[in-house]
């Protein structure tokens, strides 16, 4: 295996280059231009496990190169680098994202040795996660049999309050227990559903399992509340705020404990029916959530006109809002606004302890995450409350 550089800058390529020396034991290729590079990964691209390129280059630019990467579909760690203002970086790396590419780090040159010491001491564990490749290609006949048979199960992800730890309630979380592949996470396989015609079903099935189990809980003395996440053929349906209600009676829980998510681009697509289910839902007792905060074209609208109690800021708005001052902003604004308007906020995403840190210090209300806890089957969960109620005290440090 081997690490690519590319800068046109010679100054640039040596001292990188000089760093890397010091630290790693594995080839390096140095190139003055992208054109080459390219041409090399296209003859072989498993050989290089780890990337490092320049944004501002003559002829192919670094953002040209980013584009052949995710043609090629480049699988090794992706730096990138520039001089120039770091909105341009941060643009660049989201685009690195979105064409699927390990995007390890976004530098400011010069880049210093602590800065390459940093991205090698990652790398091994990021390449394990995203090199591996998991043969399940979802058909629509195996999803609408794994939906007959019960393949489909409920996990919940813990929501807990920010500034005491308590255990508020969970996420129901779709999962795929499949005989062959085992568990499959519901990216794989819930795009399929909604462009097939099948998210209402799966929908259904989660919120029956979700309401069952908070009648459960509650008839324990338990209360947690329960987060499902609605699809659009509910949001679309006038029927649904009547049928939940009977599924609700039938299993002999109150909807006060439940709390649906939406989606605010799901909003959008039929605002006039949308709205007509959601204000029905509040009257009989459910709690609305506006999920993915930030990420539609009509939050503003959507947080005036629909009767929400939460807003949940998206995990792109959070994690690392610690360390960037641009995400920084946008959390602390979206957590302020909605204290104003008297909305609970949830911060999803929580994934490392400065993260955790980070929201603390803030008006957030609610943190979910891996840093806290990953998402579980229900069997789990009273356990896991309890080892975190029993050791939460390092996690509940003095607020800076």
């Amino acid at each position: 295996m081997a690490i690519m550089l590319i800068d046109d800058e010679s100054f640039s390529l040596k001292l990188i280059a000089h760093q890397l020396n010091s630290l790693v034991s594995e080839e390096l290729l140095l190139h003055d231009n992208a054109e080459d590079a390219l041409r090399a990964l296209e003859q072989n691209p498993e050989q290089v496990e780890l990337l490092f390129c320049d944004l501002r280059m003559p002829q192919m630019d670094g953002i040209e190169f980013v584009r052949h990467l995710g043609r090629i579909g480049f699988r090794g760690g992706v730096v990138l680098m520039s001089g120039q203002e770091r909105a341009i970086l941060k643009g660049a790396r989201a685009l690195a994202q979105a064409h699927q590419l390990n995007v390890l780090e976004g530098l400011q040159k010069p880049v210093t040795a602590s800065q390459i010491k940093a991205i090698i001491a990652k790398r091994p564990t990021l390449n394990t996660v995203t090199c591996v490749d998991n043969p399940f290609e979802c058909t629509i006949d195996e999803l609408r049999q794994a939906i007959q048979q019960g393949q489909l199960v409920n996990y919940y992800q813990p929501q807990v309050d920010v500034h005491t730890g308590e255990v508020l309630g969970v996420e129901a979380l779709v999962r795929w227990l499949h005989p062959e592949y085992g568990l499959i996470e519901p990216d794989r396989f819930v795009p399929l559903a909604e462009e097939c015609g099948l998210i209402g079903e799966l929908t259904v099935i989660v919120l029956a399992r979700a309401l069952e189990l908070l009648q459960a809980w509650h008839n324990d003395g338990i209360q947690l509340t329960m987060a499902v996440n609605v699809s659009m053929e509910s949001l679309t349906s006038l029927a649904f705020p009547d049928w939940l209600q009977e599924v609700a009676d039938d299993i002999g829980v109150h909807l006060s404990g439940l709390v649906l998510e939406v989606t605010e681009s799901r909003l959008v697509k039929d605002r006039q029916a949308a709205l007509d289910i959601l204000t029905r839902l509040r009257i009989k007792g459910v709690a609305l959530s506006i999920d993915d905060f930030g990420t539609g074209h009509s939050s503003l609208a959507q947080l005036r006109d629909t009767p929400f109690n939460e807003l949940k800021i998206d995990r792109g708005f959070v994690h690392d809002a610690h360390s960037d001052p641009a995400l920084r902003i946008i959390f602390e604004a979206s957590a302020t606004m909605a204290s104003q308007l008297g909305l609970r906020s949830v911060a999803e995403g929580v994934e490392t302890a400065e993260d955790w840190a980070f929201i603390r210090t803030t008006t957030c209300d609610v943190a979910q995450g891996f840093y806290i806890a990953q998402p579980m089957p229900a069997g789990e969960l009273f356990s896991w409350i309890e080892a975190w109620h029993e050791h939460r005290q390092p996690y509940m440090s003095p607020q800076e």
